[in-house]
């Protein structure tokens, strides 16, 4: 039996050097990717924003939002984002490890953690700031089939750009990005230990 999807990005961010941005003039922000066993898989939970919500209405992304004054650190914003938008108990969540720090257009600076948490569990999703609660299959989002690339120039460099798409949801611009570091770790995970995903 190999290694779960937590375990293995546990393993690989107890080695990594989190890369940081410049956020001179940024808004701090964090997000946590929420791992967790569902119906004999590993889901990635997501949720869609509500159209009441200052930024980013109506899009995908993970829990997360804007750092308070009253946060002793990004950790702690993601954790405390994480229970106003999902209900999810700070205490309840296991800290796997955080990933490289990422810049939005919208200029946030954001701090991306990685975390589980026990299932069954009952989500009690924000009216106001959640649409949807969205639970993306691990092994959907491994499946080339379900990503989109794109290249194109900006200022003189080509930048790549990735989507997921999962039944009607199509996942685009940071929380694709965010994704796409997460799915590479397990990528390279499981083709180097020859795992596979349950």
């Amino acid at each position: 039996m190999g290694l779960t999807p937590p375990e293995l990005i546990k393993q690989a961010l107890a080695k990594h050097v989190v890369e940081r941005v410049d956020g001179t003039g940024m808004m701090p922000a964090s997000v946590m990717i929420l791992l967790y066993f569902k119906d004999g898989e590993y889901c990635i939970l997501l949720n869609k924003r509500s159209e009441e919500v200052e930024h980013h209405k109506g899009e995908i992304s993970f829990p997360g939002g804007a750092r308070d004054l009253e946060d002793r650190d990004s950790l702690e914003t993601a954790l405390r984002e994480t229970e106003e938008e999902m209900g999810i108990k700070r205490e309840d969540i296991t800290v796997l490890g955080e990933m490289d720090e990422i810049v939005t257009r919208s200029n946030f600076q954001v701090s991306v953690f990685t975390g589980t948490i026990e299932y069954p569990y009952k989500f009690t999703p924000s009216a106001i700031e959640i649409a949807e609660v969205l639970e993306f299959p691990v092994s959907a989002l491994l499946d080339r089939a379900n990503r989109r690339v794109e290249t194109r120039w900006d200022n003189g460099k080509t930048v790549t750009s990735y989507s997921y798409v999962h039944e009607e949801h199509v996942v685009f611009g940071a929380t694709a990005r965010i994704l796409q570091s997460c799915i590479e770790i397990l990528d390279d995970k499981l083709e180097s230990e020859g795992h596979q995903v349950d």
